[in-house]
């Protein structure tokens, strides 16, 4: 079963990267610009490339990389012995860090704003936090079994 939920993340994970995380803007009386991972990283990249290759790596190419390492161990084409390494990855995958990349840019750009957080951001913080549930479990599941 955990190994569905983790192939599920390979399809969720990419589809959170366009959700709408905020809706910002210079004032609640004025249009609202929509942002997503997308946007903010394309934000970012205007401003600031080495911030915006950071992001792209914490917040899009960890995850994906845990997920597709917790993949291959579930599968059996990669040892269990690769823990150590999803364990690095998970420490790397941090959503904080695009968060706070995105608001210094939204700040930063906007100056006295307004800022609405939409459904996107509680859907990437929920494909986080399942990654991390998955592979706390399949931790446990192949220490259980005996793999080494």
């Amino acid at each position: 079963m955990l190994r569905y939920l983790n192939l599920g993340l390979l399809v969720l994970f990419p589809l959170s990267w366009f959700a709408q995380l905020m809706h910002a803007g210079l004032l609640p009386l004025f249009g609202l610009s929509q942002i997503s991972i997308l946007t903010g990283v394309f934000s970012l990249w205007q401003t600031d490339i080495i911030l915006a290759c950071l992001v792209m790596f914490f917040a899009l190419f960890a995850p994906m990389l845990k997920t597709d390492l917790l993949a291959l161990m579930h599968f059996g084409v990669v040892a269990p012995r690769g823990f150590s390494i999803l364990s690095l990855l998970g420490k790397l995958a941090m959503a904080d860090v695009f968060l706070i990349a995105l608001y210094i840019v939204i700040f930063k750009g906007v100056g006295l704003g307004h800022v609405e957080t939409a459904w996107g951001l509680y859907f990437f913080s929920f494909c986080i936090l399942a990654s991390m549930a998955v592979q706390t479990l399949s931790q446990r599941e192949f220490r259980q079994s005996g793999l080494p």
